[in-house]
Parts: structure tokens; C-alpha cells; sequence
């Protein structure tokens, strides 16, 4: 009983676009990427709300064999990220294998026949040689518990499910949330509503943001000489690598790498906010790096408006008009936003429910266990899966980089497999425990542990307590290891 497919891809953004993209080029052509939104794109296609931008240069985030010469600002607007995730879908013809408004419930091994059996939430079932989930790291929006929020009789917008019909102008309006989404989102809400309160439980480092427009006879020169732009997109990796990357994963060695990161955004904050005692609520009392950085030129000042006011006490309850806090203050407002974020361990790893060899399931095995795959990408117990969005999978600053470096192991375990005459394979759990073993002694030289994170509430610690989310290598040393691991590391059948 053959598969019907050579692999599944789930998810139509970068990630997905990208391990079809590699299967490929590898002779792989009965391909199905199933994703649950209406378009392709990911991030890209779900998130509409102002402001919304790409947090890093725009020349880093990219393919970097597919740069893109047209980017019209430093940090470029989300429309721009998604036109650009179409470009792509065209130009390498992966859009035929795309099948819009699937949501996938979960998929199971057949150790019988010696495939992936995938079930769609309408019920429907496909089979697949190879599995790949390309679900995003941030996919799962998380609702807050708060008492009394289904009573609120006003508008509820969560940031991942922006309504564009709603007129804002001139209503009172409150955010929940601080992160790099409100960074980007509560200066533009402030230009439109009559009062705007933020309720922030973690304040955010956050450093200027360098954003230009590119001038048009650069783009023309980055078209016609693609050199140029790969020049810009080395040094501004190669900045944002010691800037960001090493001063958070390699803390031990270089803390001052780190320092220097929290005293550009301390002073920020103070040529933006002149009243101490506002600067003191907007200051975090954490280690730089222990919560994702962003950049602004705006949020800092936005506090300084008259008509924003900024809460950190914690809400006590919502009822059909407005918030309580816990100090009892108490605020009308005619719309609540939510920039909460996602939630990544309690069902985001994985975003469906994945049964291995011997029924393994495998969000329970994480949970129960220690979160872990091998090189960020492959867990024993599950053949022919390849998981994009793991444990110890995302590299440097830039989502791109760790797209490009699991294609890179994809590549190189694809062509073993082939040059074994192989279907099958299977990482061990000798090389999966040693990987483990290593990124737990180099996180143990990271802000993570070294720093003061107990009041981050971080995205990047897991319901263990450890911080598995990020690899702690270097870029050069992550795509070194992509194309060299050892092959005997897997099991070939």
C-alpha cells in the first residue's frame, strides 16, 4: 500500500515553503503542504495589525538565495514580508502543492506500511512517505484567563485575528500585553483612540530602530549587482549576531556583549522619558536578553502622550464595561485588545498530535520528559519526521537562518538515505541523548542561566524551567553542523 505522497508538509509560510523548496531539489515532486489560514504565508498572512513590520533588517530576512532588492525600508512593512512569501511561492512553483483552509488534527506512524497517516480536522485522511511540520514557532495565540472577560460587552481584538472593519477613532481603548507585537502596535493605536491604557505585567527592553526608507537607486543597485546586498546582509548579521546572539547565548564568555545591549536601550529610555517615576515602570528589572529585545523609535514616548496611560498593576477582572486592577483602580473602555502572544508549550509543540513508533505521542513524551530533538529537527521514536519548529531548532536572530539550516540537513540526510537505498530512517537515541547533553551544557553558559530571568515571564522557558528554544551555537557553527553531522547518527531502512 503505498503513500499517496512522497512527504506532507504542514504549514504554508517560510518554513514549509522552504522543505518543499529542498525536497525538490532532491527529486521529490508528489508534494502536499496542507495549511489551516485562507493564503499562503504564514506570520505574514495571519498578522494585519498597524504597525506591523519585520523586528529585524529587512536584507537579513530573506532566503538567502532568493534576496530580495525591492525592500522599501530598512524594516520592512508586513505587507512587503507577504508579497515577498508569494514571489517565492511562484518562482519555485511550490503554490500546486498547497491546499488552503486544511486544518490538520494530527498524524500517526504506520510501522505496517511504512508511512505517515495524516487526519484533517474534516475528517479526511491522506498518506505520506515523510512527515514534515513547518506549524511556526508562534502559532497557537494565547487568550488570557482573566475573570470576567467574556462579559466584556465591547469589541475584543486579538493582535493574530485583526479586525480591519473596526473603526478605532476616538474610542477608549486598552492593550493587554508588552511584548515585540505591542511594541509595534500601541503607537499606532495611540494616533487613533481618545484614551488608550496599556496593562503591562513584564516591560520589554527595547533599542532605536535604525528604520530608513532605501533610497530607489540603492534597490536598483542591489538588483543589478547582487553582491551588494549580500555585502549588507553579512555585515547586518554579522552586527546583529554579537549584538544580540552572542550576548545572550554566549553570556559567560562575553557578558559584556550583554551589557552593552541593556545600556543602549537604558538610554533610549531616558532621551525618550524624562519622569523618572515612568521610566522606572518601563525599565525591566530582568537581564537584557532573557525576553526577546525589539526595536522602536516610538513606543518609549508613546507613554508621554496625555491620553496614554500605562498600568502595571495586575488585572483583577473585566466586566461588561471595563478592567479592574488589583489596587482597585478601575478604567471604562469601548474596545480590548489583546498582545498576548502565543502559547508555545503547552500546544504549540507540536501544534498537532503527532504519534510515533509504539503510539509515542509525541507533545505528552515533551512534556513528561525534557523537550529535545536532535540538531533541532529530528526525535527517535519517529521515523521519516521532520520537525522544523523543535526544541534547540531556531539559530541566530533571523527565522531565516534557521529555515536554510534545517535544509541543509535535509539535504544531507535525504541524499544518505538515497545513497542507501533507503525509505526509512531514524535518528538514535544515543545521538539524540548526546545533542541534548551538549546544548544543555552550552545553555548553562547563556543569560538563561547565568542572568537574572526569574522575572522575565519568557517565552523561552518551557513548563521545566529550561530555555529550549533557542540553539546556543553560533550561525556559522549551526550550518557547519547541518552539513557535516554524522550520518551514522541515523538509523537507514
Amino acid at each position: 500500500m503505498p503513500a499517496r505522497y512522497d512527504a506532507a508538509i504542514i504549514g504554508a509560510g517560510f518554513g514549509g515553503m522552504g522543505a518543499a523548496i529542498e525536497l525538490g531539489r532532491l527529486g521529490y515532486d508528489k508534494l502536499v503542504i496542507l495549511e489551516r489560514e485562507s493564503d499562503l504565508g504564514g506570520t505574514w498572512h495571519v498578522n494585519r495589525y498597524p504597525g506591523l513590520a519585520v523586528d529585524i533588517p529587512s536584507s537579513t530576512y530573506s532566503y538567502s538565495f532568493e534576496p530580495n532588492p525591492y525592500w522599501s525600508r530598512l524594516f520592512a512593512p508586513g505587507a512587503e514580508l507577504n508579497d515577498y512569501a508569494h514571489h517565492v511561492a511562484d518562482k519555485y512553483d511550490v503554490r500546486k502543492y498547497m491546499r488552503f483552509d486544511t486544518a490538520v488534527a494530527g498524524a500517526a506512524w504506520d510501522e505496517l506500511h511504512g508511512h505517515w497517516v495524516v487526519r484533517c480536522a474534516d475528517g479526511t485522511e491522506l498518506t505520506a512517505t515523510y512527515l514534515v511540520t513547518a506549524t511556526g514557532f508562534l502559532s497557537q495565540p494565547k487568550v488570557p484567563d482573566i475573570d470576567g472577560i467574556d462579559t466584556f460587552a465591547g469589541k475584543i481584538i486579538h493582535t493574530t485575528a485583526w479586525d480591519d472593519s473596526y473603526d478605532l477613532t476616538g474610542t477608549r481603548a486598552a492593550v493587554i500585553g508588552t511584548g515585540a507585537t505591542a511594541v509595534q502596535l500601541i503607537p499606532e493605536l495611540a494616533e487613533q483612540v481618545s484614551e488608550l491604557t496599556v496593562y503591562q505585567r513584564t516591560p520589554i527592553w527595547v533599542s532605536p530602530k535604525p528604520d530608513v526608507a532605501i533610497p530607489s537607486a540603492l534597490r536598483k543597485l542591489f538588483a543589478a549587482v547582487p553582491l551588494s546586498q549580500k555585502l549588507v546582509r553579512l555585515i547586518g548579521t554579522s552586527i546583529l549576531e554579537v549584538m544580540m546572539v552572542t550576548g545572550v547565548l554566549q553570556y559567560k564568555q562575553l557578558p559584556l556583549a550583554n551589557k552593552l545591549g541593556e545600556t543602549w536601550c537604558r538610554a533610549h529610555l531616558t532621551r525618550q522619558v524624562r519622569n523618572r517615576a515612568l521610566r522606572r515602570k518601563l525599565t525591566p528589572d530582568y537581564s537584557f536578553g532573557c525576553k526577546r529585545p525589539t526595536f522602536s523609535n516610538t513606543y518609549y514616548r508613546t507613554f508621554t502622550r496625555d491620553h496614554v496611560h500605562l498600568e502595571t498593576a495586575s488585572i483583577d477582572s473585566v466586566d461588561a464595561t471595563g478592567i479592574r486592577t488589583a489596587d482597585g483602580t478601575r478604567r471604562d473602555i469601548d474596545v480590548l485588545v489583546l498582545a498576548t502572544g502565543f502559547n508555545l508549550w503547552d500546544v504549540n509543540f507540536p501544534a498537532i498530535e503527532i504519534l510515533g513508533r509504539d503510539g509515542r505521542n509525541l507533545g505528552q513524551w515533551w512534556r513528561e520528559n525534557r523537550f529535545q530533538a536532535y540538531e533541532g529537527i529530528t526525535v527517535p521514536k519517529f521515523p521519516n519526521f521532520v520537525s522544523l519548529n523543535s526544541p534547540y531548532s531556531y539559530s541566530g536572530l533571523s527565522y531565516f537562518t534557521t529555515i536554510e539550516s534545517q535544509m541543509r540537513h535535509i539535504n544531507r540526510l535525504f541524499t544518505a538515505m538515497r545513497e542507501r537505498e533507503s525509505t526509512v530512517f531514524e535518528v538514535s537515541q544515543d545521538a539524540n541523548d548526546e545533542f541534548l547533553n551538549r546544548m544543555t551544557d552550552k545553555v548553562a553558559d547563556s543569560v538563561f542561566a547565568r542572568g537574572n530571568c526569574a522575572t522575565a515571564n519568557s517565552y523561552y522557558f518551557n513548563q521545566h524551567g529550561e530555555a529550549t528554544l533557542l540553539r546556543p551555537s553560533s550561525t556559522l557553527s549551526t550550518f557547519r553542523e547541518a552539513s557535516h553531522f554524522p550520518l551514522e547518527d541515523y538509523h537507514y531502512a
